[in-house]
């Protein structure tokens, strides 16, 4: 027939019975022929440990094919079990891990239950790898959060003071609920049959259930409560030992007695009890972690990362950076040195949120050279350098941090290359110092008006 277009033969019973190689289909460069090279040659002897002197029951499946599959499954965000099971059948680049003896979801859920602590050492073991490739530099190191939610409604938690009035009201109805089971237990009787009669009542448990509950959450409160008030009664010790020592009087009012009590308005999660309330991207809050990591500027290589239930990044510079290091050590990957032989200071950049003097001296004090915004400020309302082009002697710990990002901000600029996530102009702000995105116009024009 004249005007038809021709198109490809197409046969789907021959297409359905094809066998396809993964090493034939799949690019060369793929991932997952980098990791099935790359794993075999880490050490994996945390995993095997479970397994020694083990003789019982069928051969487990290979330590290393099940490592790969999820090192693997988690690089591509792949993390429910049984979605990497079901990829193993239906996805190429798993079936090159897993071939057709494939693990179904249960085995790769217990798998990873049993050897979550081995996995730690892991990250190192790559590290490791990674500085022998030389892919960690150490020129800098970018601090960074970002707010991840947990699988936890915010309805389904209670404030301290609404615990007291429910468990009053649960413990009332509980009372009403077993004289009410009472009074009834003779007409039951006829209705029970086979069963004994000494099972509680489905309404009964249900209130009994919720009121155990509630107490438990109720002294997890108590307990963080506490805990905060024997930091804050310490910190107000060693507070008034210094004034002692210095001879100084305190200033003011003393200050009201520490109390271990909770917040009426203080809330925990039935559901997943470490979450804690954080702002969102979106302006909203919800119940999340806050995820944190140290990246080496060269390749991108994460060299720490930790998640925490503490909303604010203020006290995460220091523990981040310690962490850093002792990952770096692990691995073997020895710091730069200067000309003198001693360490060189490793640059670290974050943004304002991390920023605070405390912070600032104790990265001082691990050799960390800190490169920290400091809030939303215009460059006209900088501190002016000295002649010699160094902060007054006079400066805060602050103003000499603004000096800092002003004076290396141009050869970052020039430099660094240039990062993929949204950023603020230098012009504007140095806010998001930690991307190292910065506009060249704003930094000559910060030059031309002395800034």
């Amino acid at each position: 027939m004249e005007g038809l277009k021709h198109y490809r033969a197409w046969d789907a019973e021959q297409s359905g019975r094809t066998a396809v190689s993964p090493r034939e289909a799949l690019p060369e460069d793929d991932l997952v022929f980098f990791l099935v090279d790359l794993i075999p040659q880490l050490e994996l002897s945390p995993f095997h440990r479970h397994y020694a002197g083990e003789l019982r029951g069928q051969p487990p499946f290979d330590v290393t094919m099940m490592v790969t599959l999820l090192v693997y499954s988690y690089a591509v965000g792949v993390r429910s079990s049984r979605k990497i099971a079901a990829a193993c059948e239906r996805n190429l680049a798993f079936r090159a891990i897993v071939g057709d003896d494939r693990p179904d979801f249960r085995t790769i859920s217990d798998f990873r239950k049993i050897h979550g602590e081995a996995f730690r050492p892991l990250f190192v073991e790559v590290l490791r790898v990674a500085g022998e490739l030389g892919m960690v530099k150490l020129g800098n190191l970018s601090t960074d959060g970002t707010k991840m939610g947990a699988n936890a409604w915010r309805h389904k938690a209670m404030s301290y003071g609404y615990m007291g009035k429910d468990i009053q009201r649960l413990e009332a109805e509980v009372d009403a609920l077993l004289k009410r089971a009472e009074q009834v237990d003779a007409e039951q009787d006829a209705e029970l049959g086979s069963r004994r009669g000494d099972e509680l009542p489905d309404e009964l448990k249900r209130r009994t259930d919720r009121l155990m509950k509630i107490r438990q959450a109720q002294a997890r409160l108590e307990a963080e409560a506490k805990a905060k008030a024997d930091e804050d009664q310490r910190r107000r010790d060693e507070e008034e030992a210094q004034r002692a020592r210095a001879g100084r009087q305190r200033r003011g009012r003393e200050p009201a007695p520490v109390d271990p009590t909770p917040e009426d308005k203080a809330q925990t999660n039935f559901t997943d009890a470490e979450a804690k309330i954080m702002k969102q991207s979106n302006k909203g809050f919800d119940y999340s972690y806050n995820a944190q990591a140290v990246v080496d500027g060269a390749e991108q290589i994460i060299v720490s990362a930790e998640v925490t239930n503490q909303a604010n990044d203020n006290q995460q510079a220091a523990p981040l950076a310690r962490a850093a290091l002792a990952n770096l050590a692990a691995a073997g990957i020895e710091r730069p040195t200067q000309a003198d032989g001693m360490p060189q200071p490793i640059p670290n950049t974050a943004d304002t949120g991390y920023f605070s003097e405390q912070a600032v001296e104790e990265l001082q004090k691990m050799g960390i050279d800190p490169h920290l915004a400091t809030g939303r400020q215009k460059h006209n309302e900088w501190p002016q350098p000295t002649a010699a082009g160094e902060p007054a002697p006079t400066a805060t710990v602050k103003e000499k941090m603004q000096h800092k990002l002003r004076t290396v901000a141009g050869k970052l600029c020039c430099t660094r290359r240039a990062s993929t996530s949204s950023s603020r102009c230098l012009g504007r702000s140095n806010r998001r110092v930690v991307s190292g995105s910065f506009c060249c116009a704003a930094w000559r024009r910060s030059q031309r008006n002395g800034n």
